[in-house]
């Protein structure tokens, strides 16, 4: 008889304890709000004082209260009403072995966080193990990232490697990153991998771009050095396609095909544009789009007029623009030849191919490939204005007389050129003599 009461007490200390079983419970935990929340919370002793220093301490012979009548039996505990649920999750956390597998029972980021914030407050380092591996694996929402942001660096290196996918990078790695990724955003992928190189090309431009943050990288020689040797290189395929477009016949079925993949290389070449503006390294790629500007007006003009070849002439517009628009400025200086042949070609072309897009986009509202900002059309002209004005009176005297007498007088807008050269031409032998005269 004797043994089997020993047996029965021996499998009732082996039986796991159960928050909120009154029979065995030794202690009460009574958590409060400031607006009245007032709940109980029939817990044990031998588990709250091993798992959390907090109730430790409370439940010691050295707590200051711990000799009033029932104050070992009960502990109140006053918290927010925001982060009473999260008390409730941290008391019933102790009686699980957080050291297993528990990745089910934070019911996402934002609880996670907010039984962390409990845990480190009372001490359970258990708790804060777990709550700690489990946010530094899983995924973020932007909002709850930011509250991550907010609450973990107050609270200490324990919670360090929650930050850790947000540190900021080793330069050498930035370097790495930045130039495995411009090979690919001017490399020729097969079309199914478009989305993936536009999105490589998006973030090369956001790295190296100065907004409310300082650029991720500095372009130094060695940068630089690769940047214009992969548009170099993406130059040299769009070159050779120019060659093979000019030799194919406009009615052969490959024409299509070629034409799409050059419409892909312009948009790449648009894009190289941009990188190599902010970079101030255009001179090589402004040189080789001059050389090149006569062949690839003939295979955007020999073609059809349908709504993709309107689009690829849009885009060369679009390249063409940064390139005078470097000119235009002074940012690359050219030879007066180079500088005259480029209006003589892009001038009659962007004339005749406005009112063609302008048409096109009005009937199709819905294809933003068509849309070009009217600012870029106000641009285009005053750099037109500019590069002109700069030419040997003759040559603007030749580039304003075949304006005159073109029906595309409308745009460009050559008004103020016309202006300048007629009080230069006027005035000029007076300056001039002013000028001889002060040097006798």
């Amino acid at each position: 008889m004797e043994s089997l009461v020993l047996e029965n007490l021996d499998c009732e200390t082996k039986a796991p304890s159960r928050i909120g079983d009154r029979s065995t419970s030794d202690v009460v935990v009574r958590l409060r709000t400031q607006d009245g929340r007032d709940e109980w919370l029939y817990s044990h002793s031998h588990i709250l004082v091993e798992k959390c220093k907090y109730f430790a301490d409370r439940l010691s012979e050295n707590w200051p209260t711990c000799q009033i009548l029932d104050s070992r039996n009960c502990v109140e505990v006053y918290c927010q009403e925001s982060d009473f649920d999260h008390h409730v999750n941290v008391l019933r956390l102790l009686y699980v072995a957080t050291d297993g597998p528990v990745d089910d029972m934070w019911h996402g980021v934002r609880n996670a966080l907010g039984i962390l914030r409990v845990a480190v407050e009372l001490e359970c380092p258990q708790i804060v193990t777990a709550c700690v591996n489990y946010l530094e694996a899983v995924p973020w929402e932007e909002s709850e990232e930011e509250e991550i942001l907010r609450i973990i660096p107050r609270m200490g290196s324990q919670a360090e490697p929650i930050l850790a996918r947000m540190q900021p990078v080793n330069p050498s790695a930035i370097v790495g990153i930045f130039l495995s990724a411009i090979r690919f955003a001017t490399s020729s992928p097969p079309s199914s991998f478009n989305d993936l190189k536009s999105s490589a090309q998006e973030q090369l431009e956001y790295m190296i771009t100065e907004d409310d943050d300082a650029p991720l990288l500095t372009a130094d020689d060695e940068i630089k050095s690769e940047v214009k040797e992969c548009v170099k290189r993406l130059f040299a395929r769009f070159s050779h396609l120019l060659e093979a477009l000019l030799a194919e016949r406009t009615e052969s079925i490959s024409v299509e095909s070629k034409m799409q993949l050059f419409q892909s290389h312009l948009s790449d070449l648009f894009w190289a544009c941009q990188m190599l503006t902010k970079m101030e390294i255009m001179r090589e790629f402004v040189n080789t789009w001059v050389d090149a500007s006569d062949k690839i007006v003939q295979v955007v003009e020999k073609e059809s007029p349908t709504a993709v070849t309107v689009e690829i002439k849009s885009k060369a517009i679009e390249v063409a623009a940064k390139v005078l628009d470097a000119i235009g400025y002074g940012t690359v200086i050219l030879p007066t030849a180079k500088r005259f042949h480029l209006v003589k070609v892009w001038l009659p072309f962007v004339r005749v191919t406005k009112p063609l897009i302008d048409s096109v986009a009005t009937n199709d509202e819905d294809n933003l490939a068509l849309k070009i900002d009217g600012e870029l059309w106000q641009s285009l002209e005053s750099t037109f204005v500019s590069i002109i004005l700069a030419l040997p009176s003759g040559d603007q005297a030749e580039i304003l007389t075949e304006w005159l007498e073109n029906e595309h007088i409308r745009y460009p807008d050559l008004t103020e050129a016309f202006e300048v050269w007629c009080y230069r031409s006027k005035v000029a032998k007076r300056r001039l003599a002013l000028v001889e005269g002060s040097l006798v």
